[in-house]
């Protein structure tokens, strides 16, 4: 027998300022979390809930399904509607505690073993702290991006490109983007490409990880510069590669080590034009030296032209990619150094054997990447707006380098040596005395900095104590004011 509503609701009253089902639903809802409609209560019709409360039946009929579908009500055939046995909010409660019960458990997890020795260090970073961080390297120059005018470009690519949203796309990314692209490189980097070859990719990360799970198998030997690019190392090692660290000198990575004592090598990873961290170039006959050996031996280079449009003294110099006859150098460039780094989207250039290869592994690992930014990024490229920008940020830059250049030998001469450098956007800084790198962070921390020290970007221990300073994305007069404030931190603690 359905019991009367009268019983649960006395004065039937909706709520004011909603819709008449919704104001229903609220109110039954209501009854069956307080407990004064009870699991296994039959509800009147709908015609006689809509009898009782004036209301029409067809908002009666939409409260009662908006409940049906969130499960606090069934319906039993030829019987009626029921209050449910277990309500939503029961079965939460009910899921969580299991879920709590687990966790108290000890679990195995069987992770990557190589992630699961990670795990203590990623604890100790923080991604919450939303504030502006003084001196973070790998940050370009934030504040003279022309946001606006990207603002501008993502609501006329969503008002012409809506329309595609939901069709089928080339994983390899938006056909006009990699047009636009393979003009760019060619004209700038001297790349020896055409459009059929361009990836477009969430970043360098992605391009490095592409390249590992395309490549790559377990045990297979990768030759890294050293130091060099943490992310590089790990993302390799992930996939269980061994690393070969391969230091540098005046002339760059040393290519003749390579040769030499790691033939067995499947791939090198290298930063020619400005090796990371330290910003050395490597010179032409190591150059043609590693093309040659890759070439007889079937070897791949991948190229990491991450910071090549940040030249100030000369033209970019030309891509390893442009000099290589035989396409055995895959090619990786970026873009959210020059605009910023939220912006995930950069490309790659892959020989035309492989082509194919890394198609279906950029398919497997996301499908594709923003389409929105890709349409966006095109216009900002083809107008002319990506050329100017390059113009503008690295005339700032070169003035913000030479700004902190000024500073630290002004202010920090007797404990850092600076590494002046024609290009880049950080300076790697030497540490002079008893001062090591834990103590000089130490003090960076105290007044709010995030420089980082060198030895986060090293296999082994042999190099000699250093920092890095990140200046792109800092004003002139900031990169003074923090120097001072460094500087008089130092001075108190020689006191």
């Amino acid at each position: 027998m359905a019991t009367s509503p009268s019983a649960y609701f006395p004065h039937l009253i909706l709520p004011k300022g909603q819709q008449i089902k919704d104001g229903l639903y609220c109110i039954l809802r209501d009854a069956i979390l307080e407990g004064r409609l009870s699991a296994g209560t039959k509800l009147p019709s709908s015609r006689a809930l809509a009898e009782m409360m004036s209301i029409s039946r067809n908002s009666v009929l939409a409260a009662l399904e908006r409940l049906l579908d969130e499960g606090y009500l069934v319906t039993k055939p030829s019987s009626g509607t029921y209050v449910a046995d277990i309500i939503p909010d029961q079965l939460i409660q009910i899921q969580n505690d299991r879920q709590q019960a687990v966790y108290q458990s000890t679990q195995t997890l069987n992770i990557n073993p190589h992630i699961a020795n990670l795990l203590p260090h990623w604890h100790k970073q923080s991604f919450s702290n939303q504030e502006k961080k003084m001196f973070h390297i790998g940050v370009g120059c934030m504040d003279l991006f022309p946001h606006q005018l990207w603002g501008k470009l993502l609501g006329r690519a969503w008002r012409q490109s809506y329309y595609q949203l939901g069709q089928f796309h080339d994983p390899r990314g938006y056909l006009p983007l990699r047009q636009a692209i393979c003009q760019y490189v060619q004209s700038t980097r001297g790349l020896n490409c055409n459009e059929e070859q361009i990836l477009i990719v969430n970043g360098t990360q992605q391009a490095i990880h592409l390249a590992a799970y395309a490549l790559l198998q377990p045990h297979d030997q990768v030759c890294l510069d050293e130091p060099g690019y943490d992310s590089a190392l790990h993302i390799f090692r992930s996939f269980g590669v061994t690393v070969q660290p391969i230091e540098s000198d005046n002339e760059g990575m040393k290519v003749p080590e390579i040769i030499q004592h790691h033939a067995a090598s499947k791939l090198v990873y290298t930063a020619p034009s400005h090796q990371f961290p330290l910003g050395g170039t490597l010179s032409l006959a190591r150059r043609f030296a590693l093309l040659d050996w890759a070439a007889q031996q079937q070897k791949w280079i991948f190229e990491d032209d991450y910071n090549s449009e940040f030249r100030y003294g000369t033209h970019p110099i030309q891509a390893l990619q442009g000099l290589d006859q035989q396409q055995r150098v895959i090619y990786a460039g970026t873009f959210s150094k020059m605009m910023f780094p939220e912006f995930r989207l950069g490309f790659m250039v892959v020989p035309e054997a492989l082509i194919d290869t890394f198609s279906l592994a950029k398919y497997y690992t996301d499908t594709r990447s923003s389409y929105l930014e890709q349409v966006a990024l095109t216009e900002f490229i083809k107008d002319g707006h990506y050329a100017r920008h390059v113009r503008k940020i690295r005339k700032a830059c070169y003035e913000r380098q030479q700004t902190l250049i000024a500073a630290i030998q002004h202010h920090l001469s007797d404990v850092l040596d600076v590494q002046s450098t024609d290009s880049g956007i950080h300076l790697v800084c030497w540490l002079k005395a008893n001062w090591t790198e834990q103590d000089f962070i130490a003090q960076c921390i105290q007044v709010g900095l995030s420089v980082q020290p060198l030895s986060r970007y090293c296999q082994t221990s042999s190099q000699k104590a250093a920092v890095l300073f990140g200046y792109a994305a800092h004003t002139p007069d900031e990169i003074k004011e923090h120097i001072e404030k460094l500087a008089r931190q130092v001075q108190k603690e020689k006191i």
